[in-house]
């Protein structure tokens, strides 16, 4: 099945439907995107509600870098607790946008409670990914600087041209991580929210989409990073706008990866 064909079908939730992955094309990001806007003009006091929401928490987060690095970590492990209940609300405008249905602030910011215990179990998910990278970060850090600690600010350290090999070993773990991280939310949240699915297989449907298509979803993620690179620039203000629309594009992806199948007619 086709992601135009898995666009128009009607989508349900019973749980005798299996998940099945549609083929892609390089051009289908492209499409999410668009679709994404649409629904950002139909519902834009949603859209620039959790725009100013996710502004503020990187606002904190990066004045905690710069000021108090030591909280960086536990602040960064709130965010990822929070990050799929936030992250539904925008899905739920989209689907609501779908259905013809306007979405209203209040019950988007309450959409994840019927999957509260999913979210939960996907959110410890992704902190045990987090710690992970601390410690893989933390292992490279020693292996960088052998026992003697760098003195000076966190951000002349990463920016100090002697610190360089350390900067690119830093940054090849956390793409690592990230990338992990992708794999197993690029349909895991919508997918929980509009079928009935628990927190694991929704993880392993998103993993199996992006091996299945590896370099349509690569592409997929690329572009969420350079639309958020590029949003961070004047002051982080650009993701007023940015996140928003990765985050409604986050249902037209499933909805384009994703297609219903019944175990009756496999």
């Amino acid at each position: 099945m086709s992601p135009e064909e898995a666009q128009h079908q009607t989508l349900s939730s019973a749980s005798a439907h299996r998940v099945t992955v549609c083929t892609l094309t390089w051009r289908d990001p492209f499409v999410w995107l668009r679709a994404a806007w649409g629904d950002m003009l139909r519902c834009p006091a949603v859209s620039l509600s959790y725009g100013l929401m996710f502004t503020l928490l990187v606002w904190a987060l990066g004045l905690s870098f710069l000021r108090r690095p030591e909280y960086t970590l536990m602040l960064g492990s709130a965010l990822l607790l929070l990050g799929p209940a936030l992250a539904m609300g925008l899905i739920e405008a989209s689907r609501c946008c779908e259905a013809g249905i306007k979405p209203k602030l209040r019950p988007c910011l309450a959409c994840w409670w019927k999957t509260r215990s999913s979210v939960a179990l996907f959110a410890v998910l992704l902190l045990v990914i987090e710690l992970l990278w601390a410690r893989a970060s933390l292992l490279v850090f020693a292996l960088s600087f052998d026992t003697t600690v760098p003195e000076g600010h966190a951000l002349d350290i990463l920016l100090d041209p002697a610190n360089l090999g350390f900067v690119l070993a830093y940054l090849g773990v956390g793409a690592a991580f990230a990338a992990l991280a992708f794999a197993i939310c690029a349909v895991s949240i919508p997918l929980m929210l509009d079928r009935p699915v628990d927190a694991i297989t929704a993880a392993i449907t998103s993993l199996r989409a992006c091996l299945e298509h590896p370099f349509v979803m690569l592409g997929w993620g690329l572009l969420i990073a350079a639309v958020t690179l590029l949003a961070l620039l004047p002051l982080g203000l650009g993701l007023m706008l940015a996140w928003p629309l990765v985050g409604h594009a986050s249902w037209h992806a499933y909805r384009g990866i994703v297609c219903p199948q019944t175990l009756a007619g496999a």
